[in-house]
């Protein structure tokens, strides 16, 4: 490739989350992030995280436990603008993000099935992390639906909020064949420790659940056909 060239993909990769490959270059964002103008309308801006805490990080990692019961108090968009930021957000211009990805390409897609949450309908929403952002899926009480999905699992149909983790394995497996499935897989659980530290810091409660049926989570969430559901995580408090 000239040296022109390089340099458009340098210029393209600090302006853009990490995309599709095209012969000699990446450009473009991940599919999932890339939306029309239709849809932009659609998203609702999430506070801006927060970067410093209160909590260390050994607090964090000795008092982290599964929880399973949670309040009825509803959290807050700012909580959850800190847990999808933990998840998977922006941290450098160039498209990196909190958690490591094989080749940064990212190849989650992170939903917010949303029940109580203040500011927020009901429904189910996916995070845009270049915009730190939430798109709109679809407005609703969606949690007894997932939870009939995941065997009747108390957690997720109480939890305020659950987290749901989905692959689109091509984004990785188009450069690394087969092995490409266990990094997505090694990336899922990157994520899901962040969202479990986070939570802690907040002083609010999570579970991680892989116990369900895959075709019904992706009914009832909603979701597109390349993407395998991987994780539930409820949370609250």
């Amino acid at each position: 490739m000239h040296r022109s060239g390089i340099d458009l993909c340098a210029k393209v990769w600090r302006h853009w989350a990490m995309g599709w490959f095209i012969p000699g270059c990446l450009i473009l964002t991940m599919g999932g992030n890339a939306m029309s103008e239709d849809q932009k309308t659609r998203e609702i801006q999430l506070p801006a995280a927060v970067h410093r805490g209160a909590v260390s990080l050994e607090q964090t990692l000795s008092t982290r436990r599964s929880v399973r019961e949670y309040s009825d108090q509803p959290l807050t968009l700012a909580q959850i603008s800190q847990l999808l930021w933990a998840a998977q957000g922006m941290t450098h211009p160039g498209g990196f993000r909190t958690a490591p990805s094989a080749g940064a390409l990212y190849p989650l897609a992170i939903y917010l099935i949303a029940g109580k949450v203040g500011g927020l309908e009901a429904g189910i929403y996916q995070y845009v992390p270049h915009r730190h952002a939430l798109a709109v899926k679809a407005l609703g009480e969606k949690r007894s639906a997932l939870s009939q999905a995941a065997l009747q699992q108390r957690a997720v149909s109480q939890a305020p909020a659950t987290i749901l983790l989905a692959a689109v394995y091509a984004r990785t497996t188009g450069r690394y064949g087969e092995r490409g499935k266990r990094y997505v897989h090694m990336e899922a659980g990157h994520v899901a420790q962040n969202v479990a530290l986070q939570a802690v810091s907040l002083g609010l409660g999570a579970v991680f659940i892989g116990a369900f049926q895959d075709d019904l989570v992706q009914q009832a969430a909603g979701l597109p056909a390349p993407q395998a559901p991987l994780y539930l995580i409820p949370i609250g408090r």
